[in-house]
């Protein structure tokens, strides 16, 4: 594998040491798939975007006190090719790609379009992970079984995960159809913390941490944030998660479970606006750290 230069990749790093694929622990891969979007369009522009705005975001984490790219070095690899490729052929194509990255020992961190990316790579995960959970921070459940008679649809990309037996988390949730919400209420692998009860409950990254395994994945929708601080995605919806919250609870999984990668996904970038874009990568290098800061 080779990484990308140091003009196009992650942090705008300019000594190779930090990028080079071979000596780093973590990969940025990009999977600009955007088949499905059923409102704005744009999420294709995503990982790009997030990647250049994260030229400007400090290599210093003053919570974690260190510069953690300076331990592990972060590579980020020249995004998939999706021409002519859709629906089942793109997941495999994501599968198969995720796949030679944890074969070589790498921690993804994979930036994504449209949410169907993500079942492409809990794929590729959970044959390395036999007993794989999924933390799922989002706007929308994504449990449809299909929508626009499309079973690989982003509004079906968790209901392809559960079908494959994995305990889901889920956060923020406050868009669902009916048939999505009795799907939940059936599942006994289906755990979901609606956004109207979270601010309710302040027990409620305790109880959402509980039932994942000890391996976790995380997918993250850039939608799950409130509008006021992502308004770049391509469903919005008002009441989502805000910054302080979303790190307590992300923070404590990579605390008390092996988290074993991570994406971002659903970043769809507003002409002369970057707030959703580069706050998205500061999450990213924000987990990074908590990923490989000591304990």
């Amino acid at each position: 594998m080779t990484s990308l230069p140091a003009d196009k990749n992650f942090l705008g790093l300019q000594d190779e040491s930090l990028y080079a694929y071979n000596t780093s622990k973590v990969v940025i891969q990009q999977a600009p798939y955007e088949y499905t979007s059923s409102y704005l369009q744009g999420s294709a522009k995503g990982p790009q975007a997030i990647i250049s705005a994260s030229a400007y975001v400090e290599c210093y984490d003053e919570e974690l006190d260190t510069e953690i790219v300076e331990k592990i070095g972060i590579a980020t690899l020249p995004a998939l090719n999706f021409e002519g490729i859709v629906d089942a052929e793109a997941v495999s194509l994501i599968e198969r790609e995720t796949e030679k990255l944890l074969d070589d020992h790498k921690f993804v961190v994979s930036l994504g379009a449209e949410h169907t990316v993500s079942y492409g790579f809990v794929k590729a995960f959970s044959k390395k992970f036999a007993n794989l959970s999924v933390l799922q921070i989002d706007a929308h459940s994504d449990l449809r079984q299909s929508y626009n008679n499309n079973i690989y649809s982003h509004a079906s990309v968790m209901a392809r995960i559960h079908e494959m037996g994995l305990t889901i988390c889920q956060a923020g949730i406050r868009a669902q159809c009916r048939e999505e919400a009795q799907l939940i209420k059936e599942s006994d692998n289906i755990h979901t913390f609606y956004a109207h009860q979270i601010r309710q409950n302040p027990l409620w990254i305790d109880e959402m941490v509980a039932p994942l395994s000890n391996d976790v994945y995380i997918t993250i929708d850039a939608d799950g944030f409130d509008p006021s601080i992502m308004p770049g995605v391509g469903t919005a919806e008002p009441n989502g998660l805000l910054w302080t919250e979303t790190l307590q609870l992300l923070k404590r999984v990579f605390q008390e479970r092996n988290v074993v990668g991570f994406d971002v996904v659903e970043c769809a970038p507003i002409e002369g606006s970057i707030l959703s874009e580069y706050t998205l990568a500061k999450l990213i290098y924000k987990l990074i750290g908590y990923k490989y800061a000591e304990r």
